[in-house]
């Protein structure tokens, strides 16, 4: 392919020819309780791995699980019944996306913006399978060079939560507002479906320490904050910082961006150069 082919139209083992298989996925054995995957999920969200795969007697990966399913059950049954006696492979999507080093990153992106999921599967030479997560994809944005910055990225509106809002409350805004972050009222602090599960499992040891879980309010969550940057950063130095990051997540004035986002900025027919 040309070298002053888009990004877009690139497959990705030539983007990433020698990493796209080093971030092995983490898996779970279906027939396991909720429980277990829960405290995976705690650890591993907002990761270079961000879902874990369930994976069926034969070790073939036949589920995802990652906080949407969590937070979406938490709505349905918010007891801990959810956690023992349910089964991974009863909450989890079915039929994890599977990619090649032949895909094309944008075809890649179309498949995860159907599913409103950024994790895919990859078959790797160590027989199993490896994990291509938005947070890998930073490995691709700080590759790339161009002039495009933060400020040529649309603005999102930032969703908001009060300290007294119920985990009832913050649950469904997420999913009304499609995110998986609100920010605390004027500040740069924010609760994620991560922060929730850690403090499901944790504080309140799988909802054994409560009796109304979605009216308890949140204040028992401990919040983190975003980074903030003052300068405009072009889309290549953004990606080099937020892969140096734990939980990517960055302010600049009125902009919020996530790993998501450089990863549909990098879709841009401008982006054309490449340090491979």
């Amino acid at each position: 392919m040309p070298e002053n082919s888009p990004i877009a139209e690139r497959v990705l083992g030539d983007l990433l020819p020698e990493r796209l298989t080093w971030t092995l996925c983490i898996h779970i054995d279906k027939g396991k309780e909720v429980w277990v995957i829960a405290g995976m999920l705690a650890q591993y969200l907002e990761s270079a791995t961000d879902s874990v795969i369930v994976r069926d007697d034969k070790e073939n990966p036949i589920g995802t699980i990652g906080g949407k399913e969590i937070m979406e059950n938490l709505l349905k049954n918010p007891t801990s019944s959810l956690f023992y006696g349910t089964k991974v492979e009863d909450i989890m999507e079915p039929n994890p996306v599977v990619i090649s080093r032949d895909t094309k990153y944008k075809d890649l992106i179309e498949s995860w913006k159907e599913r409103g999921r950024a994790y895919a599967v990859i078959a790797n030479e160590w027989g199993f399978y490896s994990a291509i997560s938005a947070q890998k994809i930073l490995e691709i944005g700080k590759r790339c060079i161009t002039e495009l910055s933060i400020e040529d990225m649309p603005k999102k509106k930032l969703v908001t939560f009060k300290k007294d809002d119920t985990f009832g409350n913050v649950i469904n805004s997420m999913f009304e507002n499609k995110t998986r972050k609100l920010f605390l009222e004027g500040t740069s602090k924010y609760i994620s479906d991560r922060l929730i599960i850690e403090a499901v499992t944790e504080k309140m040891k799988h909802l054994k320490e409560t009796n109304d879980f979605l009216n308890e309010t949140v204040d028992i969550v401990e919040l983190e904050e975003a980074k903030i940057v003052s300068d405009n950063l072009k889309i290549n130095e953004l990606a080099s910082v937020m892969y140096d990051m734990a939980h990517p997540c960055v302010m600049y004035k009125e902009w919020l961006v996530t790993p998501w986002d450089i990863c549909k900025k990098l879709l841009s027919p401008k982006i054309t150069k490449y340090k491979g």
